[in-house]
């Protein structure tokens, strides 16, 4: 699906002598936190496992409770996301034995009482953010997770994947390849390096920009 909220000059390519760097980590997961807003776990992989926050258990979403190491599989698919249930799962209150299709606003119930939203703010991405609706909580402690197409749209309205009451404009999360970039209007710094309008994200970088600062590290 083409991200038409990022305009052509604006859109990342590798520029000539520019020097690609990897996404932050090989496993395609990191941590984002945005000063006064919170931390997420980000997943650019199009399948996450869902299990059991225990040592040495390497799902993408490791959660503190009574789950099954391995209880579960979201999956991108095109524009569709499916859920794969390896254990107890039911969605909408349905349970659940075999692949199924899961929606925006969908709610999922792996176990006993684990509750997940589905959410696809935005009709121009694929992106979508898992919530956590029970009690429960990941390791480490975040505010949410996302499920990262090619884009995360940081900013404050409503369709934002992460919304940041405050900002008067987007920041766009954007990866090429195995770059990460981040790109929006005006001038901001990258590790102290300052970028105007779009910037490679180096692994474990902090962003500023006049009304927002962000950091990224290792999940």
């Amino acid at each position: 699906m083409m991200t038409s909220f990022i305009s052509a000059e604006l859109r990342p390519t590798v520029a000539p002598g520019e020097t690609a760097m990897p996404k932050p980590t090989d496993s395609n997961r990191f941590l984002l936190w945005i000063d006064a807003v919170g931390g997420y776990l980000v997943s650019t992989g199009d399948r996450v496992r869902i299990g059991q926050m225990t040592p040495g258990n390497d799902v993408e979403v490791p959660i503190f409770a009574d789950l099954a190491r391995h209880h579960a599989t979201l999956r991108r698919d095109g524009e569709s996301y499916l859920v794969e249930p390896v254990h107890s799962v039911r969605v909408n209150g349905r349970t659940i034995d075999r692949t199924t299709i899961v929606g925006d606003g969908a709610t999922l119930e792996l176990g006993r009482g684990v509750e997940l939203r589905l959410r696809q703010p935005n009709p121009l991405s694929t992106t979508a953010c898992l919530e956590i609706a029970s009690r429960h909580r990941t390791q480490p402690t975040t505010s949410g997770i996302v499920l990262m197409a090619e884009t995360c749209v940081l900013g404050p309205a409503a369709s934002s994947h992460i919304v940041c009451r405050g900002w008067s404009r987007n920041v766009v999360l954007h990866h090429l390849g195995d770059s990460l970039y981040c790109v929006t209007e005006g001038a901001f710094a990258v590790g102290g390096v300052v970028c105007q309008r779009r910037g490679l994200v180096k692994p474990g970088a902090q962003v500023v920009g006049d009304e927002f600062t962000f950091s990224m590290e290792s999940a």
